[in-house]
């Protein structure tokens, strides 16, 4: 079980409550699947991925976008026990879709870049350990079916 200071409770809470999900999310996925273009394997249905524009004015990447963030609501809302709030994502992630486990770093390292960018200066270093700790903790409980 992870232990978690006051401080990252409230700055993960902080944080999530002030994030504009119709603009982060769809900003991480874009730029996930642009930095890292092997991540558009698993998204053969969402049409036009040809290059940044394409993918940036996708509607469907857009919608995922929107989809993950609301997803980490449920991390943040559990966060004593995220594995176990992950653990059908997991199974679906690892059997169903056949995700490569490293790619939820990938996608959290891509939040962390918007989330500061949108922060600015309020993005510190206690800040951004205290979001990075919650999003290792994410994609290892994502990860946990794969071992």
């Amino acid at each position: 079980m992870v232990e978690w200071t006051d401080f990252e409770r409230a700055t993960i809470k902080d944080i999530f409550a002030k994030m504009d999900y119709e603009v982060v999310g769809p900003a991480t996925l874009s730029r996930c699947l642009v930095v890292y273009p092997w991540t558009q394997r698993y998204f053969g249905n969402f049409g036009n991925l040809y290059n940044a524009a394409a993918i940036a004015g996708n509607p469907s990447v857009a919608k995922h976008g929107k989809t993950i963030l609301h997803g980490l609501d449920r991390a943040v809302q559990n966060m004593d026990n995220i594995k176990e709030t992950y653990a059908d994502l997991s199974v679906l992630h690892s059997e169903k879709l056949h995700v490569d486990p490293d790619n939820f770093r990938l996608l959290s390292d891509c939040l962390t870049i918007v989330v500061a960018a949108k922060m600015g200066k309020a993005f510190t270093g206690d800040v951004q350990a205290a979001f990075q700790k919650f999003l290792s903790v994410v994609v290892s409980s994502l990860g946990r079916q794969y071992h």
